[in-house]
Protein backbone atom coordinates (compact mmCIF):
# COMPACT_ATOMS: atom_id res chain seq x y z
CA UNK A 1 0.00 0.00 0.00
CA UNK A 2 2.85 2.53 0.83
CA UNK A 3 4.61 1.44 -2.58
CA UNK A 4 1.27 2.20 -4.51
CA UNK A 5 0.51 5.89 -2.39
CA UNK A 6 4.52 6.31 -3.10
CA UNK A 7 4.25 6.22 -7.02
CA UNK A 8 0.85 7.95 -7.25
CA UNK A 9 2.66 10.80 -5.52
CA UNK A 10 5.34 10.39 -8.20
CA UNK A 11 3.13 10.64 -11.19
CA UNK A 12 1.83 13.53 -9.30
CA UNK A 13 4.40 15.37 -8.97
CA UNK A 14 5.91 14.21 -12.69
CA UNK A 15 2.41 15.84 -14.43
CA UNK A 16 3.07 18.60 -12.03
CA UNK A 17 6.46 19.83 -13.32
CA UNK A 18 5.17 21.57 -16.34
CA UNK A 19 2.51 23.64 -14.52
CA UNK A 20 5.68 24.66 -12.21
CA UNK A 21 7.64 25.92 -14.83
CA UNK A 22 4.87 28.28 -16.21
CA UNK A 23 4.08 29.32 -12.72
CA UNK A 24 7.68 30.30 -12.28
CA UNK A 25 7.40 32.54 -14.96
CA UNK A 26 4.48 34.41 -14.89
CA UNK A 27 4.30 34.44 -11.13
CA UNK A 28 7.76 36.73 -11.38
CA UNK A 29 5.37 39.23 -13.31
CA UNK A 30 3.27 39.07 -10.07
CA UNK A 31 6.46 39.88 -7.81
CA UNK A 32 7.87 42.65 -9.43
CA UNK A 33 4.29 43.86 -9.92
CA UNK A 34 3.95 43.86 -6.56
CA UNK A 35 7.29 46.07 -4.92
CA UNK A 36 6.56 48.18 -7.58
CA UNK A 37 3.36 48.77 -6.09
CA UNK A 38 5.54 49.70 -2.98
CA UNK A 39 4.26 45.85 -0.99
CA UNK A 40 7.41 44.33 0.46
CA UNK A 41 8.78 41.26 -1.04
CA UNK A 42 7.41 39.35 2.25
CA UNK A 43 4.34 40.49 1.64
CA UNK A 44 4.35 39.94 -2.21
CA UNK A 45 5.43 35.82 -1.45
CA UNK A 46 3.25 35.30 1.59
CA UNK A 47 0.00 36.39 -0.56
CA UNK A 48 1.31 33.98 -2.98
CA UNK A 49 1.60 31.15 -0.85
CA UNK A 50 -1.57 31.64 0.72
CA UNK A 51 -3.77 32.23 -2.67
CA UNK A 52 -2.50 30.76 -5.46
CA UNK A 53 -4.70 32.91 -8.17
CA UNK A 54 -3.22 34.88 -10.86
CA UNK A 55 -6.22 37.34 -11.68
CA UNK A 56 -7.72 37.27 -8.24
CA UNK A 57 -3.83 38.65 -7.07
CA UNK A 58 -3.29 41.20 -9.15
CA UNK A 59 -7.17 42.72 -8.81
CA UNK A 60 -6.55 42.62 -5.12
CA UNK A 61 -3.26 44.48 -5.33
CA UNK A 62 -4.99 47.22 -6.70
CA UNK A 63 -7.58 47.65 -4.61
CA UNK A 64 -5.15 47.51 -2.04
CA UNK A 65 -2.47 50.43 -3.44
CA UNK A 66 -5.60 52.29 -5.20
CA UNK A 67 -6.97 55.27 -2.94
CA UNK A 68 -10.05 56.84 -5.00
CA UNK A 69 -13.30 58.15 -3.47
CA UNK A 70 -14.96 55.18 -3.89
CA UNK A 71 -12.42 53.38 -0.91
CA UNK A 72 -11.22 50.72 -1.22
CA UNK A 73 -12.79 48.29 1.50
CA UNK A 74 -13.12 44.54 3.06
CA UNK A 75 -16.16 44.27 1.41
CA UNK A 76 -14.88 45.22 -2.17
CA UNK A 77 -12.12 43.15 -2.09
CA UNK A 78 -14.53 40.28 -0.76
CA UNK A 79 -16.67 40.89 -3.32
CA UNK A 80 -13.92 40.90 -6.18
CA UNK A 81 -12.12 37.80 -4.96
CA UNK A 82 -15.43 36.09 -5.00
CA UNK A 83 -15.96 37.05 -8.36
CA UNK A 84 -12.63 36.68 -9.96
CA UNK A 85 -12.20 33.04 -7.55
CA UNK A 86 -16.34 31.57 -8.64
CA UNK A 87 -14.95 29.42 -11.41
CA UNK A 88 -12.64 27.72 -8.87
CA UNK A 89 -15.93 26.18 -6.77
CA UNK A 90 -17.22 24.80 -9.74
CA UNK A 91 -14.52 23.02 -10.19
CA UNK A 92 -14.08 21.32 -7.55
CA UNK A 93 -17.62 20.41 -7.72
CA UNK A 94 -16.34 18.68 -11.00
CA UNK A 95 -13.56 17.37 -9.88
CA UNK A 96 -15.43 15.67 -6.79
CA UNK A 97 -17.16 13.77 -9.10
CA UNK A 98 -13.88 11.65 -10.32
CA UNK A 99 -12.50 11.50 -6.51
CA UNK A 100 -11.74 8.18 -5.21
CA UNK A 101 -13.85 6.90 -1.72
CA UNK A 102 -10.58 7.79 0.43
CA UNK A 103 -11.48 11.35 -0.48
CA UNK A 104 -12.94 12.48 2.81
CA UNK A 105 -14.10 15.55 3.50
CA UNK A 106 -10.79 16.94 5.41
CA UNK A 107 -8.71 15.61 2.22
CA UNK A 108 -11.31 17.71 0.01
CA UNK A 109 -10.70 20.77 2.43
CA UNK A 110 -6.74 20.40 1.96
CA UNK A 111 -6.91 19.74 -1.75
CA UNK A 112 -9.18 22.76 -2.62
CA UNK A 113 -6.67 25.17 -1.68
CA UNK A 114 -4.86 24.07 -4.51
CA UNK A 115 -7.24 24.50 -7.47
CA UNK A 116 -6.30 26.27 -10.37
CA UNK A 117 -6.81 26.19 -13.87
CA UNK A 118 -3.83 24.69 -14.94
CA UNK A 119 -4.10 21.78 -12.12
CA UNK A 120 -7.79 21.40 -13.04
CA UNK A 121 -7.30 20.30 -16.51
CA UNK A 122 -4.96 17.89 -16.04
CA UNK A 123 -6.62 15.99 -13.07
CA UNK A 124 -9.88 16.39 -14.94
CA UNK A 125 -8.44 14.70 -17.83
CA UNK A 126 -6.41 11.73 -16.55
CA UNK A 127 -8.51 8.81 -16.68
CA UNK A 128 -9.74 7.20 -13.67
CA UNK A 129 -10.38 8.33 -10.56
CA UNK A 130 -8.06 10.67 -8.77
CA UNK A 131 -6.46 9.71 -5.46
CA UNK A 132 -5.41 12.15 -2.65
CA UNK A 133 -1.52 10.84 -3.19
CA UNK A 134 -1.98 11.89 -6.64
CA UNK A 135 -3.34 14.95 -6.07
CA UNK A 136 -1.35 16.35 -3.49
CA UNK A 137 2.05 15.38 -5.57
CA UNK A 138 -0.08 17.32 -8.83
CA UNK A 139 -0.21 20.23 -6.49
CA UNK A 140 3.03 20.58 -4.95
CA UNK A 141 5.52 21.77 -7.28
CA UNK A 142 3.12 24.55 -8.62
CA UNK A 143 2.42 26.28 -5.53
CA UNK A 144 6.03 26.13 -4.68
CA UNK A 145 6.67 27.35 -8.30
CA UNK A 146 4.00 30.03 -7.71
CA UNK A 147 6.11 31.09 -4.88
CA UNK A 148 9.43 30.75 -5.52
CA UNK A 149 8.56 32.78 -8.56
CA UNK A 150 6.54 35.49 -6.42
CA UNK A 151 10.02 35.76 -4.74
CA UNK A 152 12.39 36.29 -7.98
CA UNK A 153 10.46 38.74 -9.49
CA UNK A 154 10.14 40.51 -5.98
CA UNK A 155 13.68 40.31 -6.21
CA UNK A 156 13.91 42.07 -9.30
CA UNK A 157 11.63 44.83 -9.07
CA UNK A 158 13.98 45.66 -6.50
CA UNK A 159 17.47 45.22 -7.55
CA UNK A 160 17.72 45.65 -11.37
CA UNK A 161 16.51 48.19 -13.55
CA UNK A 162 13.01 49.68 -13.82
CA UNK A 163 12.85 48.88 -17.99
CA UNK A 164 14.52 45.35 -17.55
CA UNK A 165 11.75 44.64 -14.32
CA UNK A 166 8.95 45.97 -16.63
CA UNK A 167 9.89 43.22 -19.25
CA UNK A 168 8.98 40.36 -16.92
CA UNK A 169 5.98 41.84 -15.42
CA UNK A 170 4.09 42.22 -18.59
CA UNK A 171 4.18 37.94 -18.39
CA UNK A 172 1.09 37.82 -16.12
CA UNK A 173 -0.29 39.51 -18.94
CA UNK A 174 1.02 37.28 -21.29
CA UNK A 175 -0.79 34.17 -19.79
CA UNK A 176 -4.41 36.03 -19.40
CA UNK A 177 -3.84 35.65 -22.99
CA UNK A 178 -3.65 32.44 -23.83
CA UNK A 179 -6.40 31.81 -21.37
CA UNK A 180 -9.15 33.03 -23.21
CA UNK A 181 -8.13 33.48 -26.94
CA UNK A 182 -7.59 30.35 -28.03
CA UNK A 183 -11.21 29.58 -26.67
CA UNK A 184 -12.52 32.43 -27.81
CA UNK A 185 -11.36 31.12 -31.56
CA UNK A 186 -13.61 28.30 -30.67
CA UNK A 187 -16.94 29.80 -29.12
CA UNK A 188 -18.51 33.14 -30.21
CA UNK A 189 -19.96 33.51 -27.39
CA UNK A 190 -16.42 33.41 -25.36
CA UNK A 191 -15.08 36.17 -27.25
CA UNK A 192 -17.87 38.63 -27.48
CA UNK A 193 -18.06 37.91 -23.61
CA UNK A 194 -14.15 39.31 -23.50
CA UNK A 195 -14.93 42.40 -26.09
CA UNK A 196 -18.64 43.46 -23.71
CA UNK A 197 -16.27 43.12 -20.51
CA UNK A 198 -13.32 45.04 -22.04
CA UNK A 199 -15.57 48.11 -23.20
CA UNK A 200 -17.61 47.99 -20.28
CA UNK A 201 -14.03 48.05 -18.28
CA UNK A 202 -12.78 50.91 -20.64
CA UNK A 203 -15.91 52.78 -20.62
CA UNK A 204 -15.14 52.59 -16.82
CA UNK A 205 -11.94 53.98 -16.78
CA UNK A 206 -12.13 56.73 -19.29
CA UNK A 207 -15.50 58.27 -18.47
CA UNK A 208 -15.21 61.19 -16.43
CA UNK A 209 -18.19 60.39 -14.28
CA UNK A 210 -17.31 56.74 -13.55
CA UNK A 211 -13.76 57.70 -12.03
CA UNK A 212 -15.08 57.37 -8.61
CA UNK A 213 -15.66 53.49 -9.56
CA UNK A 214 -12.23 51.66 -8.23
CA UNK A 215 -10.50 49.17 -10.12
CA UNK A 216 -12.40 46.52 -7.70
CA UNK A 217 -15.83 47.11 -8.13
CA UNK A 218 -14.99 47.82 -12.43
CA UNK A 219 -14.01 44.00 -12.39
CA UNK A 220 -16.97 42.68 -10.41
CA UNK A 221 -19.08 45.28 -12.41
CA UNK A 222 -17.55 44.03 -16.38
CA UNK A 223 -17.66 40.77 -15.21
CA UNK A 224 -21.55 40.61 -14.12
CA UNK A 225 -22.77 42.86 -17.30
CA UNK A 226 -20.48 40.94 -19.93
CA UNK A 227 -22.05 37.40 -18.21
CA UNK A 228 -25.39 38.77 -18.59
CA UNK A 229 -24.80 39.87 -21.78
CA UNK A 230 -23.58 36.73 -23.02
CA UNK A 231 -25.82 34.47 -21.06
CA UNK A 232 -28.95 35.92 -22.76
CA UNK A 233 -27.59 36.38 -26.60
CA UNK A 234 -25.58 32.87 -26.70
CA UNK A 235 -27.84 30.37 -24.06
CA UNK A 236 -26.67 27.12 -23.77
CA UNK A 237 -28.94 24.33 -24.41
CA UNK A 238 -28.13 21.34 -22.38
CA UNK A 239 -30.67 18.20 -21.54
Amino acid sequence: MHKTTTSQYKEGISHGIPIALGYLFVSTGFGITAVNMDLSPFTAVLISLTNVTSAGQVAGLRILTESSVFTASALEMILTQFVINLRYSLMGVSLSQKTDPNFDIKHRMICSFSITDEIYAVASTRPGLISVPYFLGLSTLPILGWATGTAIGAFLGTAVPVKIASIFGIAIYGMFLSIFVPPSKKDKGILFCVLISCLVSCTIFYLPQLRFISSGFAIIISAIVSSVVISLVFPRNED
